[in-house]
């Protein structure tokens, strides 16, 4: 598969067939918007999760003791660590129990693959659990996450999958340890890897309900932090009107960087994708309300022989809604887990 042929699932299609983990995406009837596909997706109703569970906090930074809950998921049994685990990563706001890491969750844990649902810092309830703010630069802490489980579950695979600012974390780990076990591969949905462009496209008029949506959520959360922590956070920051304004006065401050153009060339994946060396999926939907790539940065994707980059015409941010039934309507869970099965099928664990 040439770096051109492999990118555009909808216009080149032939060219994918001899990946059989690949199929076509075709949007369910009447969600080919990129704006529905992302609203429904947010709130269509998914089976019950039902997954045996157990919770770990893990020491992603003992220098101020900042911790993240991990919902694990473990297969018993005679080769069990030789099962590949995967490290599941929520976007902005999520939390391991997102429904599209549960959705994901479900079916990897049917696949055989162990699970680690990480919450990223202050996530999922744990602001007690850290004196500082989550942002896209702390690939670091998704780094700590894997060398925990594989120190102390003697894990031999890892595999990272990645939505949204997740995407972005993900590969940005992925571009700074190259090749270096116990990662083996790595699958990413809509990332925001090119930050400051995403941040700009969420200022757009068309997209000021999911910028609000967002900072409703950050400030909340800030308002949180600053009565946990005072002595730290200060809690009248003045008016904050946009992402990018969040960054600047919130992010920046407290996370030691000098400006939000700092940090988002900083924190940007985009820096480091070419330099990933193990396996890699990106899904990319070209109607993503505010995910956007540079030229450069698809220029890299496409460059880099371990990347493989599908770009599809429809399925906004991070739903993918297909038309089939049932639990198949969620088409990038289900090419994830069979992209993942392909890749290491050949050393994958009973």
């Amino acid at each position: 598969m040439t770096p051109e042929s492999k990118t555009n699932l909808q216009d080149d299609v032939a060219s994918l067939q001899s990946a059989e983990w690949l199929n076509a995406f075709n949007p369910r009837r009447g969600l080919r918007n990129g704006h529905l596909q992302t609203i429904v997706g947010n709130y269509l109703p998914r089976p019950a999760f039902h997954v045996p569970t157990t919770a770990e906090v893990v020491v992603v930074d003992p220098s101020d003791d900042s911790r993240v809950l991990c919902h694990c998921h473990w297969h018993s049994g005679p080769g069990a660590m030789d099962r590949l685990a995967v490290v599941l990563v929520h976007g902005l706001e999520g939390s391991s129990g997102s429904r599209y890491i549960l959705g994901l969750a479900a079916r990897a844990w049917a696949a055989g693959f162990h699970v680690v649902r990480m919450n990223m810092r202050n996530c999922g309830g744990t602001d007690h659990l850290t004196p500082t703010l989550y942002n896209s630069a702390l690939s670091g802490d998704v780094g700590a996450v894997v060398r925990h489980f594989a120190q102390h579950r003697g894990l031999r695979r890892v595999a990272l999958v990645g939505y949204s600012m997740g995407g972005n974390l993900v590969l940005k780990l992925a571009g700074e340890w190259g090749r270096r076990e116990p990662l083996c591969a790595v699958a990413a949905v809509c990332p925001a890897i090119d930050l400051a462009a995403g941040s700009d496209a969420l200022h757009l008029p068309m997209n000021r309900g999911y910028e609000w949506h967002f900072l409703r959520g950050l400030m909340r959360r800030y308002r949180l932090k600053a009565k946990l922590y005072p002595e730290i956070f200060k809690p009248n920051v003045g008016p904050v009107r946009s992402l990018r304004e969040f960054d600047d006065k919130i992010v920046a401050r407290y996370c030691g960087f000098r400006d939000a153009d700092d940090y988002y060339y900083r924190a940007a994946a985009a820096r480091v994708v070419q330099n990933i060396a193990v396996p890699t999926f990106i899904l990319r939907a070209m109607d993503d309300p505010f995910i956007r790539f540079t030229t450069e940065t698809r220029s890299a994707l496409i460059a880099n022989p371990h990347v493989t980059l599908v770009e599809t015409a429809h399925g906004g941010h991070c739903a993918y809604l297909a038309e089939a039934r049932g639990d198949d309507i969620h088409w990038a869970e289900a090419t994830i887990v069979r992209y993942l099965d392909a890749i290491t099928s050949p050393h994958h664990g009973s």
